[in-house]
């Protein structure tokens, strides 16, 4: 067991509560994405034991963040909504040059892969513009939105695993966000099961088309990975911080967010 991924499933799930954020993104600059996605698509192959080795202690650091600090993040984004917003835009902001190294960018890039990095990330740039759908929190199943839960789950996993696309942010654009953070804080397990189904089947299905796209179209993958992490930038921009005491935390937020990035970034993935 890999019980070192407990700590990075803490970072992973602390960002997937986050609407705007993305776990992919964190796994990025944890120096795991690769073999997080081997694992997932792994998971039924011959070496199932090591796949999981690699994904049960990762599973269980996002679990226990998600439980534990459900609250903690609605509290935050509540009442330090900019300085945490801040916060992740510079952990974003700070994996470009180690996504852009690790992609030889100067070396394999080329007109058409920078046109697509623009168009893909002006797409997602554009989704701030779109209203969240304005829905109840769900407290009790039924049959009909069971199945609804359990597919915006499913939505959400194939989310969370690009980077720059937020599990969370497609959650609240279906509507279901509240509930999945409600469904956290008050422990409500018929709907958490549900949800956590769509989950790990998503997971498993887009692992291995995401997967099979960067082993046979790296290049091309890693440009929609950049335009992705750069139109992400503007969807969690939270605006400029009046000044004073909101502007001080929030620029030691981004510059804290910043620090941490490079942090992982010069570390060995490895160790």
């Amino acid at each position: 067991m890999e019980w070192k991924n407990i700590y990075r499933g803490f970072l992973m799930g602390i960002s997937d509560l986050i609407p705007g954020v993305s776990g992919g993104t964190i796994a990025f600059i944890l120096g795991i994405y690769d073999r997080l996605l081997a694992a997932i698509s792994g998971i039924f192959s011959r070496d199932w034991k090591k796949h999981i080795g690699f994904l049960l202690p990762l599973g269980i650091g996002i679990g226990i963040t998600l439980v534990l600090f459900s609250r903690v993040i609605d509290y935050l984004l509540k009442n330090y909504h900019q300085p945490t917003q801040y916060f992740f835009l510079g952990l974003i902001i700070g994996i470009l040059p180690f996504i852009s190294k690790q992609a030889s960018m100067r070396k394999n890039f080329k007109f058409g892969h920078y046109i697509l990095l623009l168009l893909v990330a002006a797409a997602l740039a554009s989704t701030a513009f779109i209203k969240p759908v304005d829905a109840n929190v769900i407290t009790s199943l039924t049959a009909k939105n069971t199945i609804g839960l359990f597919f915006a789950g499913w939505a959400g996993s194939m989310a969370m695993l690009l980077p720059g696309i937020s599990g969370s942010f497609i959650l609240l654009l279906l509507g279901v966000y509240p509930t999945a953070i409600n469904a956290l804080s008050t422990m409500n397990l018929p709907l958490i099961i549900v949800i956590g189904a769509g989950v790990v089947v998503g997971f498993i299905v887009s692992s291995k088309a995401i997967a099979y796209l960067l082993h046979h179209y790296r290049h091309s993958m890693f440009s929609i990975i950049i335009g992705l992490i750069l139109g992400s930038i503007f969807v969690i921009y939270p605006g400029i911080p009046e000044s004073g005491t909101p502007f001080v935390m929030s620029a030691i937020a981004l510059i804290t967010g910043l620090i941490v990035a490079n942090m992982f970034n010069s570390a060995d993935p490895t160790t």
